[in-house]
């Protein structure tokens, strides 16, 4: 059977459609409108005589066949991808779009920081950056580069390494004022904390050969870095933060910080991209610089 350059057209919108989950999700991720999506799923289904999808007004399920025909729509996606960045690779000077995500206060105080530098040396490079504290799907959202705070399982992800980033117990003066300092981590319990959401509750230290769990708890709680800053800064508890963003307030006065002679929990920084998008110039460019940039901006921080 030939295949025109219509059908082959379609079929690539097909294994978006699969990808998205949607058809709407699709046009969105492709730049079609979803009747030119539903258009070529149609025409499809119709040369080949076959339905290869059930949808409904909130949903869609491949058939037998579709979930077999997907398979090989979408080997014909990921060749013609690998085409295009290989024709990249080869290009002198990188061009394209990165699209990028990470935490609000961590990518306004270390990354964008970074990609400010990083567009100085590669003005060919265009940066969508997404600010956010929600973990992004970025198959859906068709991202290159997420950075987070740990390698999290999502399932065909792959991950690298950028940077180590150590952490300090924290509070303000006034906060100590009425309070006291602690001595041990066995006081830790006894005081406030502003929570941060995304991470355990319960506290780990080390001194020496010495392992200590403490369990925090506190009438405040966030799922934003910045407010729960915000919140130790004002007196309303103590807090775990990174040393990159503590280290300036310290030297303010605004913080102190505590226990400091006690080993806490680093925080290992991965860019997490798509399975073969390291294949890309550009993006292998990025992972690099920001290895480099990491390693040469944040070591005055581990000093406190």
């Amino acid at each position: 059977m030939d295949i025109s350059f219509e059908q082959l057209k379609s079929m690539v919108v097909f294994a978006q459609v699969v990808e998205q989950g949607s058809l709407s999700a699709a046009a969105k991720h492709i730049g079609l409108s979803r009747a030119v999506v539903s258009y070529h799923i149609k025409k499809l289904e119709s040369h080949l005589a076959i339905k290869l999808l059930n949808r409904s007004t909130r949903s869609i399920a491949l058939t037998e066949a579709g979930s077999q025909y997907y398979q090989r729509c979408r080997i014909i996606a990921e060749q013609a991808s690998a085409a295009n960045l290989q024709i990249e690779n080869l290009k002198n000077e990188p061009v394209g779009l990165l699209k990028i995500t990470c935490p609000v206060n961590a990518g306004l105080q270390t990354i964008v920081p970074a990609l400010n530098e990083f567009r100085k040396l590669y003005p060919k490079i265009e940066l969508d950056v997404m600010l956010t504290d929600e973990v992004v799907n970025i198959m859906k959202e068709g991202i290159d580069l997420a950075i987070r705070g740990a390698p999290l399982p999502d399932s065909g992800l792959q991950a690298s390494k950028l940077s180590t980033l150590p952490t300090c117990l924290c509070g303000a003066p006034e906060y100590f004022q009425k309070h006291g300092y602690p001595t041990s981590p066995a006081e830790l319990a006894e005081h406030d904390w502003v929570i941060y959401k995304l991470t355990s509750g319960v506290l780990e230290l080390k001194k020496g050969s010495r392992s200590f769990s403490v369990k925090v708890s506190g009438t405040i709680s966030t799922n934003n870095a910045a407010a729960r800053t915000a919140f130790i800064e004002g007196g309303h508890g103590l807090g775990r933060i990174p040393t990159y963003d503590a280290w300036p307030k310290i030297k303010a006065g605004t913080l102190e910080s505590v226990l400091d002679d006690y080993q806490l929990n680093n925080i290992d920084v991965y860019g997490v991209f798509p399975p073969g998008a390291a294949e890309s110039k550009k993006l292998r460019l990025l992972i690099d610089y920001l290895k480099t940039y990491f390693k040469k901006h944040q070591l005055p921080y581990y000093n406190k």
